[in-house]
């Protein structure tokens, strides 16, 4: 039996994804200030121009219409999550949204308590960003919603 061939095209486009979400991944902690919108504009900026684009509003808005709605929607989230693998959580945190998710990467009920939540987002520097007040944070099905402060 002979399976198919992979379409060159596609692979292409999968390795250009991977390669991307990799860059991002390992630059996102060289633009503070981190979790703000400046930050993610910062590294937007970076990117364009190594790849050639003039940095003034046109060349940034050439070189976001070439990345594509799509495209930049999933280097935000890669850009504003966080995985700790030895706590089994994941952050959601773009500071666009209402708040802080955490997902467990394990089961909930163990994985979702909140001393262990509190050392992730003292991990990640998000302590001092988000509500400290516990009785704030929301407990839903399989994740913990947590506020920003007011002022960031």
């Amino acid at each position: 039996m002979t399976t198919a061939s992979p379409d060159p095209l596609a692979l292409q486009a999968t390795l250009v994804d991977f390669a991307l979400a990799e860059l991002v991944r390992q630059h996102r902690e060289s633009f503070p200030p981190l979790w703000r919108p400046e930050s993610w504009a910062k590294l937007l900026i970076w990117l364009a121009l190594n790849c050639g684009c003039s940095g003034d509003e046109a060349g940034l808005k050439a070189f976001a219409e070439a990345i594509g709605p799509m495209q930049m929607g999933r280097l935000r989230r890669v850009f504003f999550e966080r995985e700790l693998a030895d706590l089994e959580l994941q952050l959601m945190a773009d500071p666009a949204e209402q708040q802080v998710l955490v997902l467990p990467q394990g089961p909930a009920d163990e994985v979702l308590e909140l001393a262990r939540i509190a050392r992730a987002l003292e991990r990640v520097g998000l302590k001092d960003q988000v509500v400290a007040d516990q009785e704030r944070w929301q407990r839903l099905d399989a994740l913990v919603a947590i506020p920003w402060q007011e002022q960031r």
